[in-house]
C-alpha cells in the first residue's frame, strides 16, 4: 500500500549545474541550474519514479538514514519530500492520445454538427462501464 507522503534523502552535487541523484533509487536522477530548481526537478523525478514503481508493483526501500550517507567532494544532501497522493491523482487524470477509426461520413457528420468525438467517446465509456 503506497502512501500519500515521502521523504527521501537526495544527494546534490553542485558544479556548472546542480546534479541529483537519490541514493535509495537506482537510476532515479535529476538537476537544475540552480539548487531551487534541481531540487524542485528532484522532487518531480522521484514522484515520477515512485509512480513507475507502483504501476510496476514494486515495494519502495526505506529511506536511508542521512548520516549513513557517503559523500565525496561538491556534494551535500537534501531531503525531498512529495505529495504522492496528489501527483498520483494528477497522473491517472492524465489524458492519453487513442487512436479511433470511424467511417469517414461519420467523422464528417460529426465535424459538421462541431461534436467533440473525444468527449462523446468519454461519455460512452463512462456509461458503458458504470463509473
Amino acid at each position: 500500500m503506497y502512501k500519500d507522503f515521502y521523504c527521501y534523502p537526495a544527494v546534490l552535487e553542485q558544479g556548472e549545474s546542480v546534479n541529483v541523484f537519490f541514493p535509495d533509487f537506482d537510476g532515479c536522477v535529476s538537476g537544475g541550474n540552480t539548487v531551487e530548481e534541481a531540487i524542485k526537478n528532484a522532487r518531480e523525478a522521484l514522484s515520477l519514479h515512485v509512480f513507475g514503481m507502483e504501476e510496476d508493483g514494486e515495494e519502495l526501500p526505506d529511506p536511508s538514514d542521512i548520516k549513513s550517507i557517503g559523500l565525496k567532494e561538491n556534494q551535500y544532501t537534501v531531503l525531498a519530500d512529495i505529495n504522492y497522493g496528489l501527483f498520483k491523482e494528477k497522473m491517472e487524470k492524465k489524458a492519453v492520445d487513442r487512436m479511433v477509426t470511424l467511417p469517414k461520413y461519420l467523422n464528417a457528420a460529426a465535424k459538421a454538427s462541431g461534436i467533440n468525438i473525444s468527449q462523446v467517446l468519454q461519455e460512452a465509456l463512462r456509461k458503458k462501464l458504470g463509473v
